[in-house]
Parts: structure tokens; sequence; C-alpha cells
């Protein structure tokens, strides 16, 4: 039959600075977490679903954006070569949705002009 080993019982007195150490972490993990979520309420987001290069002068991104109901988006779309240089970039904006329309999510397209041969589209940014 295998021995069962036992944790070692903490020094006596210090009870109290183990569970005053786990009181502390427990909130300081809250606190970080109430941060995190606080600090992406009522921002935009958006995934990048395709992109298509259609030509040496173009190229179509197509994206997913959730946003905000109360106020315009404004989203960057930029194309890229193959060196990862910027070769085209627009900004769109995106009024708010229609009230009671219920769906802040929606599917974009938008075709950027390019001044050479893309090889990839994205969204860089929405705020």
């Amino acid at each position: 039959m295998p021995s069962r080993t036992t944790l070692p019982r903490p020094a006596p007195g210090t009870t109290k600075w183990w569970v005053i150490g786990t009181l502390g972490v427990a909130a300081g993990i809250a606190v970080a977490v109430w941060f995190g979520v606080a600090s992406t309420v009522g921002l935009s987001s958006w995934t990048t679903t395709g992109y298509k290069v259609l030509d040496d002068q173009s190229v179509r991104v197509t994206f997913q954006l959730n946003r905000p109901a109360d106020k315009t988006t404004t989203c960057t779309i930029q194309a890229l070569a193959r060196d990862f240089a910027t070769v085209g970039s627009i900004d769109v904006a995106y009024p708010p949705p229609p009230a009671g329309s219920g769906s802040l999510t929606t599917t974009e397209t938008v075709t950027v002009r390019t001044t050479s041969r893309a090889v990839t589209g994205e969204v860089k940014t929405c705020f």
C-alpha cells in the first residue's frame, strides 16, 4: 500500500497572514478583471473576415463590425504590400445603427485604392 503524505501545516500564529494574503490576492485579481472589462465597454470591435486583391490598384476588404449604439464609428482600412508597407488606406465613418434595429454587428465591405499591388488588406483600427 502506498504511503500517504500530508501537506505540512503552517507555523503556529501565521494562519492570520495566510488569510490576509489570500484575500489580498483575490482582491487584486478582482480589480484587474474590473479594469479590463471597464476599459473595453462601449468600444468598437472588428474581425477581418476576408480580402481580395482585385488588380494592381485596389483590394477589397470584408469585415464584421460590432459598434456602440450611440455614436459614429470610424474605421481605418489598409492595404499592405509584400514587405508590409502600406500601399493604400481609407477612413470610413459608420453612423450609429437606427434605433430599434437590434443589431450592432454588421458585415462591411470596403474597396481600398492602392499605389502599387497589394498582397493583403486589413482593418487597422476602429474607434
